[in-house]
């Protein structure tokens, strides 16, 4: 629970989200004076009274518009942070919350600072019970909340295009009426780059399912994929590669990288080019060449079955006696 604003003097080399950033150390105040400069102007002239305390954790819960994947945040992808607040014996940069009123369970709601919250907890379980929660207690709304998550963690390089991708295409439909040329006013950034990160959660479901993690999917891994799938051969071509992906991986036990699996799917949708041989192929149930064949009187079959087909070899053989029936 809170026990007033302790301890809240010095500084340590710590990002303006994270507590931790490479580079030169800033302090604490200018740190401070920065976000106060940021919120000033999220508000258009309100004046914001900030409170900073330190809370139980226990007591605190992400705000649904958070722009964290909550399933990502591990010991390790963390350590920076436990680290820091081990160092330092405390957090030293506030989280951003708001008061909660009619929740019984948590007193404040997180709008920037989750990573943080996340490590405090850990850190109450893994043997140092007198950690707490340093917070700044803000009063905003919804639409003001999400900016001023926006200015907090927009150069955060630990955030993937992925989750801001999700909060952005959230926040578009719920305070911008989906109108992306007025969120980018407001949030003071170029039209172009907005629909790049949009394109990001757009995908169709059937094709993110390719990537063994979600944080792969970048604006450039995204930039070539998203505009072929407006054309329904090409989409479904994709899918179908999207599966046999899949298909290799639980059969491997290993995965391939995201520019890696963008680039199956580009090729998925390229028609296949004949060889020299006059080569003819035979696809499977997943849409992939599973089979290679070509024919003279002479030399009879010559079969090539391609690496990585996602075949069985129980479809390969079938595929073969097809062909041999055909004559």
């Amino acid at each position: 629970m809170a026990k007033g604003n302790r301890g809240f003097g010095s500084s340590l080399t710590e990002g303006l989200d994270d507590d931790i950033e490479v580079g030169a150390p800033a302090p604490s105040e200018s740190i401070m004076a920065s976000r106060s400069q940021s919120l000033a102007r999220i508000a258009a002239g309100k004046v914001v009274t900030d409170r900073t305390e330190w809370v139980d954790p226990a007591r605190c819960r992400p705000w649904r518009l958070h722009n964290r994947d909550l399933d990502h945040l591990s010991e390790d992808s963390c350590r920076d942070l436990i680290d820091a607040f081990l160092s330092a014996k405390k957090q030293r940069i506030p989280a951003i919350v708001r008061r909660l009123k009619d929740d019984p369970d948590h007193d404040f709601e997180i709008i920037a600072g989750v990573r943080r919250w996340w490590t405090v907890q850990w850190l109450r379980t893994h043997h140092h019970p007198e950690f707490e929660y340093l917070v700044t207690i803000q009063n905003v709304s919804d639409e003001e909340a999400f900016r001023v998550s926006d200015i907090e963690n927009r150069s955060r390089k630990d955030i993937s295009d992925w989750e801001r991708a999700k909060e952005y295409s959230r926040a578009l439909d719920e305070f911008y009426n989906s109108n992306q040329s007025e969120m980018a006013e407001h949030l003071k950034i170029s039209k172009s780059w907005l629909s790049r990160l949009l394109d990001v959660a757009r995908l169709p479901s059937e094709i993110v399912a390719a990537f063994p993690d979600t944080h792969g999917i970048t604006v450039r891994v995204a930039r070539d994929i998203k505009p072929l799938t407006s054309d329904r051969r090409a989409l479904d071509l994709m899918i179908a590669e999207s599966r046999a992906i899949v298909a290799e991986r639980d059969d491997l036990g290993s995965a391939l990288s995201a520019p890696e699996i963008a680039k199956r799917l580009i090729r998925a949708t390229v028609a296949p080019v004949k060889s020299s041989n006059s080569d003819a192929e035979v696809r499977g149930a997943n849409g992939k060449v599973i089979l290679r064949y070509a024919h003279s009187a002479r030399g009879g079959h010559t079969f090539k079955v391609p690496a990585r087909s996602g075949a069985s070899t129980t479809e390969v053989l079938k595929a073969i006696e097809s062909v041999l029936q055909k004559g």
